[in-house]
């Protein structure tokens, strides 16, 4: 497997987050596919887990199948991602299962073949 220059992969997955619609969700292997890196799936993760930027709405990240994956933390950052979707107007079930919140990705999914990275003035400087 190549090796990630993990600034340049969180730079993208930021970006990249940042364009999912309000109200709707999407998978970290999605986001891993879109960044073209789509055996990164658990990098998206980490940078995630690292994210500093508060305009990056990170909740709307989600586990394969619309699970909200537990963070080790007793639940407490599930549960806030849960919160977060909620005030979004996102439908989030709940069960006594360890992956208990759960969202549907039909209906919340946002799942683009591809996304443009860069705004149409840097393509053009770049002579794209």
């Amino acid at each position: 497997m190549p090796q990630v220059d993990s600034d340049v992969f969180h730079a993208t997955v930021y970006e990249i987050v940042r364009m999912i619609p309000h109200g709707m969700v999407t998978t970290y292997g999605h986001i891993a596919r879109l960044a073209g890196s789509p055996a990164h799936s658990r990098l998206v993760g980490q940078a995630l887990k690292f994210l500093q930027a508060p305009d990056v709405p990170w909740q709307r990240v989600i586990g394969a199948g619309g699970t909200i994956s537990d963070r080790g933390d007793g639940g407490e950052g599930a549960a806030r991602q849960a919160e977060r979707l909620r005030e979004e107007g996102v439908n989030v079930s709940e069960s006594g299962a360890p992956l208990r919140f759960r969202v549907n990705i039909q209906q919340y999914g946002w799942f683009p073949n591809q996304v443009s990275l860069y705004d149409s003035e840097e393509e053009a400087e770049d002579g794209e």
